[in-house]
């Protein structure tokens, strides 16, 4: 009751003595409709998705309000007191409806018959705007007064300036004053000079119009309307108000501030983060964590559109991209080239120019910024005229060759304020990095840059690896008793089908054929008539069967024995995860990109508990069975319950497998076909190169112990890339994988039990004779060394089956 005449006595000074019985029964019923005040205490301000790096780098943020809440204690006392001179000048002595501002309101109303601004508190504009409407009416206002007195009985002054500070609308989608600073100024509230206080403290009248972006001289003459209050009011002194009320309004739009470029990795985050909470995701104001590591990302950043850069170098100069017009007198409008030129993609790499003149020393260009730059020749000679990707012009021998005057072509910086002449290029090409231990992603690049194309080549697309699957038909015939120094013959097969006119006839890339050939040079020479053979061996249902292991669908995997050129097909990131087994010792890891989630009170709401790869099962598994389909999958399904919140990885092939595999795709680096990366001077790398038919897709997946990385070159629409994986995908994993383990010691695979090393005869792969003068090292699983010894003559030219495939024909 005390409350209700509490009410009553204000109303009756805000209203006067007529209509009281009226009103008296309109606050009692309003009163009982009003919102519980204790609503506001737990109160979910609309806060965006944010989503960061594993070190804290902000990569992406979703929600269609910019929002970021700060502690009252953490707002300048010259903010709040421009705020509170410009909004509500008695907020700390009224109870939530300031009746001098009332009687004010009132006598303007009657004195000029419209409507005044200033009777709201800023309790009043609190209650409006988290529970009622915006709409101007009397009702309106008698609920926002109620409510008001309600609100200032439960909360302190501070907690409700705190909800207005935080809650309020500034303009351009920026909602508090944190997000206000952010917008118009790319700073934080603790860095805001005094004409930049003012200036924000004055846009709650009419963000949208007033706002220093949409109309900077309504802004300018709001922002003196408050410097002129503050000043009134104490805030600030003469010679502050003189120093700041002239001052030119510096504001312009920032969008949201991104630590590092990921966008790709971002976007992949956000759908997995949309299935697994829903819409509110968005405005729950979650804060998710990725696995991706912000140094790694950069590096893969740069070396794939490095990467992509020179490849399109290599294949010549496609010519402008555009003709601006030059006048008949040969004058120039460069404001309206500029103009033009904004409507070209400009890249983080490459930005779109108009050529100004040309002399003997290169070009003179302008950017869409109306900036001049230089363009040397020397930039320019690579730019020989492309007739087709095998066809190129002669070399250009002065600008003139290359560019004219009118000529929109793109640049690139190159540092010290230079450009050098480029082009965007045509091709495409995506890296994944993944930590092989746990499947989390450290890096992921989806194509030359998100703003050209939001396809996720390194996680959406379905391409073929072409040679660069041939290591999981070599794990799996490990896998059923072969050895790297079993003998397939590498020589001529032709394959005839009924219901195909022409028949089979595979070839190596070299053309030729070099007969009895060990495993381990079949695969680091990349022989693909050996790797036919021996699935044929093998045979196809078995190899399919220890393949999927590695993580790849059935549907993906042709049941033919072009299966062993790689006709498969498979993302950058299925194959990084198979490639990951041989790296951790043989296990199978689930690539993920969501490390941890945390709510807008940093509560943690989800952390992902990624199945490990450990030595549990490396010391429970018995090489003697490796040869028993029903042992291996057993093992496969088989998980140790040791540790919940990180459970062991299922085994994908046996230890002694990896280690042989990982020493094979050493030597592929070493001896083969990626000789290149022997440039990296380091003896722990491992990996395969790939190049499809007629050359359409180029990859090379490497690793070591600590990091595994796929890369892809290829076409969108598919066409031939004149280049082989070691030309187009190597360098790009090199530029990454180089720089990634920089500083880092070499590791070495632990050797498992069961492991041996001999010495073979290299022409037989049987046992060295004692004192063989031309033996080699090979290392074996102990269960299927070789139990022979090479002859005197050293001419057999045994094939070496394991006997669990007899009968099996090897032509």
């Amino acid at each position: 009751m005390k409350n209700f005449f509490r009410i009553f006595i204000h109303v009756l000074l805000s209203t006067g003595v007529a209509g009281l019985c009226a009103l008296i029964v309109i606050v009692l019923y309003t009163n009982a409709q009003l919102p519980e005040v204790n609503d506001l205490e737990d109160i979910q301000l609309q806060v965006p998705l944010r989503i960061y790096t594993a070190d804290g780098k902000l990569i992406g943020e979703y929600g269609e309000k910019r929002r970021t809440p700060i502690a009252i204690q953490d707002v300048p006392p010259t903010l709040i007191n421009a705020i509170l001179a410009t909004e509500d000048r008695r907020f700390y002595e009224h109870n939530g409806v300031d009746m001098r501002g009332i009687a004010r309101a009132s006598l303007h109303l009657l004195a000029s018959g419209t409507k005044a601004q200033g009777a709201s508190t800023i309790t009043m504009q609190v209650a409006r705007n988290f529970f009622l409407t915006r709409k101007k009416t009397f009702g309106r206002k008698l609920n926002e007064a109620l409510l008001a007195l309600k609100i200032e009985k439960e909360l302190s002054k501070d907690k409700i300036l705190e909800l207005y500070l935080n809650k309020i609308y500034f303009g351009k989608r920026a909602y508090g004053v944190q997000a206000a600073a952010q917008v118009y100024f790319g700073t934080t509230v603790d860095k805001l000079n005094l004409a930049q206080m003012a200036m924000i403290a004055g846009l709650p009248q009419a963000p949208s119009a007033i706002n220093p972006i949409n109309n900077p001289e309504a802004a300018l003459k709001r922002r003196t309307h408050v410097l002129r209050r503050m000043l009134h009011y104490g805030f600030i002194n003469e010679e502050q108000y003189d120093q700041v009320v002239e001052s030119p309004v510096i504001a312009s739009y920032h969008g949201r501030v991104i630590d590092i470029d990921a966008p790709h990795v971002s976007e992949m985050a956000r759908k997995e983060l949309v299935e697994k909470f829903g819409p509110q995701v968005y405005t729950s104001g979650y804060i998710a964590y990725t696995t991706v590591d912000s140094r790694l990302q950069s590096l893969a950043h740069h070396a794939v559109q490095e990467g992509l850069l020179e490849y399109d170098k290599r294949h010549g100069y496609r010519g402008p991209i555009g003709q601006l017009t030059v006048s008949a007198k040969g004058a120039i409008d460069k404001a309206s080239w500029a103009e033009q030129l904004k409507g070209f993609p400009k890249t983080a790499f490459t930005w779109p120019a108009a050529i100004l003149s040309v002399d003997n020393h290169g070009a003179k260009a302008l950017l869409p910024n109306n900036q001049e730059i230089e363009i040397s020749f020397d930039s320019m000679k690579w730019a020989a005229r492309q007739f087709s990707r095998l066809r190129l012009g002669s070399e250009p021998q002065s600008p003139s060759d290359v560019v004219a005057v009118g000529d929109v072509i793109y640049t690139e910086p190159s540092g010290n304020n230079e450009w050098a002449f480029s082009q965007l290029p045509d091709v495409q090409g995506a890296l994944v990095a993944l930590h092989p231990k746990n499947g989390a992603i450290l890096a992921m690049i989806g194509g030359f840059d998100f703003n050209l194309s939001h396809f996720n080549r390194a996680t959406q697309s379905s391409r073929q690896p072409g040679s660069n699957f041939k290591p999981f038909i070599y794990a799996a015939a490990l896998e059923h008793g072969y050895t790297a120094a079993s003998i397939i013959n590498d020589a001529p097969i032709v394959y005839r089908d009924a219901n195909v006119e022409d028949a089979w006839r595979p070839q190596n890339d070299s053309r030729r054929f070099y007969g009895p050939t060990r495993l381990r040079v079949g695969l680091t020479k990349s022989r693909n008539l050996v790797s036919i053979r021996l699935l044929q061996a093998l045979g196809i249902g078995k190899a399919l069967k220890v393949i999927q292991r590695f993580g790849f669908e059935r549907r993906n995997l042709p049941r033919t024995l072009s299966l062993a050129l790689g006709t498969a097909n498979a993302s950058p990131l299925d194959i990084a995860t198979g490639y990951a087994v041989f790296a951790n010792g043989g296990y199978k890891v689930t690539p993920h990109i969501i490390q941890k989630v945390t709510d807008s009170q940093n509560n943690l709401v989800y952390e992902a508990a990624p199945v490990t790869a450990g030595l549990e099962l490396a010391n429970k598994y018995d090489p003697e069975s490796e040869d028993d389909d029903n042992a291996i999958d057993e093992l496969v399904n088989k998980k140790s319950s040791t540790n919940n919140k990180q459970p062991d990885a299922a085994r994908a092939i046996s230890p002694q497998t990896a280690y042989i595999m990982t020493s094979i795709l050493q030597d592929a680096i070493q001896t083969g076909t990626a000789r290149l990366a022997r440039n990296l001077n380091r003896s722990d790398l491992a990996g395969k190169t790939g190049t499809t038919n007629n050359q359409m897709d180029a990859w090379f997946t490497g690793f070591n112990q600590s990091l595994v990385a796929s890369t892809w070159v290829g076409f969108d629409e598919p066409q031939s890339l004149q280049e082989y994986g070691s030309q187009a995908a190597l360098p790009i994993w090199m530029k990454f994988m180089g720089a990634a383990l920089q500083g880092v010691p070499e590791t070495k695979p632990e050797q498992p039990r069961g492991i041996i090393t001999v010495r073979i005869d290299p022409s037989t792969g049987m046992l060295a004779r004692p004192g063989q003068p031309n033996a080699i090292f090979e290392i074996f699983s102990q269960n299927s060394m070789p139990n022979r010894t090479a002859v005197a003559s050293g001419h057999e030219r045994n094939i070496i089956t394991p006997s669990s495939s007899s009968g099996d024909s090897l032509f």
